[in-house]
């Protein structure tokens, strides 16, 4: 199924996108999407530990299965003072 992630700051800097649709598995987890996430977009490899995701607006682990429908969004990590 493909599915659409939405890239916010430094990811999307990195992806030169907003956004990005990634192909996966039916039934496939917020694990699995990082995989493929990285595998379409090899510059969020340095980033990717830290990478964080949401899943209709709420925060998403990595063993959260997604859907077709699902809105996500992939937040990276941030920093300052």
């Amino acid at each position: 199924m493909k599915i659409t992630v939405r890239l916010f700051a430094v990811a999307r800097d990195l992806a030169g996108s907003n956004a990005v649709e990634i192909e996966v598995e039916e039934n496939a987890t917020i694990s699995d999407l990082r995989a493929a996430l990285i595998e379409a977009v090899p510059a969020l490899s340095d980033i990717a530990a830290h990478m964080m995701f949401s899943v209709n607006s709420e925060y998403a682990g990595d063993h959260t299965t997604i859907t077709a429908d699902s809105d996500i969004g992939c937040i990276p990590p941030v920093s300052g003072g």
